[in-house]
């Protein structure tokens, strides 16, 4: 897996010609075929399966599309007219000519989590490391949705990206942390924020990322044996980090607002706008502050497990 440097790409780049916002509404042509190449370099096509290949490679293209077919609530993935045996060609069809931008990217999940689940177990087509190959296919796709502008990322599901810098300094790195085992509720409940996100429920998504920050903490308080209620609210959660100096002396005293920065910039938009009753009017939490309240958590779930690891 390769992305050339092609004088055609030299000369966009050189003009400007590149996607410099992100876009989450429209996925450009180019992009769909360069996904369809991907998978049929790594996981192969029907015209080329013999007895060679591993029977639940030869069934992974019929397993994605009989999944799609089941949760879209259709006998065919659109464009195909009727029933087709060939399952591998109605995928690359939808995938190519779908417009629901959602519905592509689920296709594209399945088959990322294909060549990562299954690639790298079986050696068919390289002669050298398998599942170093299916890490850079994932890379590929997500350098091929990057450089089109597409703000969505391949990270173990389909994630938003709001900001190349912020996505790569914060939520990269919380959810590397989160995958230790004893972090399994807190990365759950961090993905889930990312996919309420995603899907434009904001209030979701501020709700789940403050469960991410009080979960992060109870299991670092559990972790060092530090008394604690399952009750315990984040304020009291912060406090008890505090009592048993989890941040040193004397970045408190250097970073003041660093307290108030941890007891309010999450908890409070849950509190005052998503946790509660909504009252007479319906209250709406806009995307600027779903966001905020998304990275601020990554961050803060970054900084606390690192002080954590930091301790003796």
């Amino acid at each position: 897996m390769s992305i050339f440097n092609t004088f055609w790409q030299r000369q966009k780049e050189f003009r400007g010609d590149v996607p410099d916002v992100y876009s989450y509404d429209e996925m450009p042509d180019p992009l769909r075929v360069q996904i369809v190449h991907i998978a049929t370099e790594v996981l192969g096509s029907r015209k080329e399966f013999s007895n060679h290949h591993p029977p639940n490679i030869r069934r992974a293209y019929g397993l994605i599309v009989d999944i799609l077919r089941k949760e879209f609530g259709v006998f065919q993935l659109p464009p195909a007219p009727g029933y087709n045996e060939d399952k591998q060609k109605e995928l690359f069809d939808f995938i190519l000519k779908e417009q629901d931008v959602e519905k592509v990217l689920s296709a594209v999940e399945l088959i990322c989590r294909l060549i990562k689940n299954m690639v790298a177990r079986y050696d068919y087509r390289y002669d050298n490391n398998s599942e170093a190959n299916a890490k850079d296919a994932i890379a590929e796709i997500n350098a091929r949705m990057r450089a089109a502008g597409l703000g969505y990322e391949y990270d173990g599901e389909i994630i938003r990206v709001d900001s190349e810098l912020v996505h790569t300094e914060t939520v990269k790195p919380a959810l590397e942390l989160l995958r230790d085992k004893r972090y399994a509720g807190p990365e759950q409940e961090f993905r889930a924020a990312y996919e309420h996100y995603r899907n434009g429920k904001n209030k979701e998504a501020v709700t789940e990322a403050a469960k991410a920050f009080e979960s992060t903490m109870k299991v670092i308080l559990a972790k060092r044996g530090w008394t604690h209620n399952a009750t315990d609210t984040a304020n009291k959660l912060i406090a008890t980090l505090y009592e048993h100096k989890l941040i040193p002396d004397y970045w408190q005293n250097a970073m003041a607002g660093l307290r108030t920065l941890l007891e309010s910039a999450i908890p409070t938009p849950r509190n005052k706008r998503s946790a509660h009753g909504q009252g007479v009017d319906m209250t709406t939490v806009p995307d600027y502050i779903a966001g905020y309240v998304l990275h601020m958590t990554a961050a803060t779930i970054v900084f606390l497990v690192k002080a954590e690891q930091a301790l003796p």
